[in-house]
């Protein structure tokens, strides 16, 4: 079972996640990352790494999250996979835990 981004990571985009995967299964957006459910083997380290509290087991998707796990799916087979930890998003603490922002994702 993988692991799946969710809503908040949209806006801050903070990438300490990507520094403990052993596999390399993130994935880069303009202001968004997303795990490749594929390559993600349940490690659980990512996840507690998150500032913002955005990685869930896919079985644990907070309820209105759902269609982040497909959103995942779908956005790790076209953005580039990312390795290297960058700075936040300009603004990213202002974002964090802000609701609704599926509407602000850009792809």
């Amino acid at each position: 079972m993988a692991f799946v981004v969710t809503e908040n990571c949209i806006k801050c985009k903070f990438t300490d996640c990507v520094d403990v995967c052993p596999v390399d299964c993130f994935h880069e957006g303009p202001n968004f990352l997303v795990i490749d459910p594929d390559e993600c083997i349940d490690c659980t380290l990512c996840e507690p790494e998150c500032p913002a509290g955005a990685i869930f087991s896919e079985d644990e998707v907070p309820a209105g999250q759902e269609q982040f796990v497909t959103l995942n799916a779908e956005l790790s087979k076209v953005w580039p996979a990312i390795t290297d930890v960058k700075d936040a998003l300009p603004n990213a603490e202002d974002w964090n835990g802000k609701p609704d922002k599926l509407k602000l994702l850009e792809r």
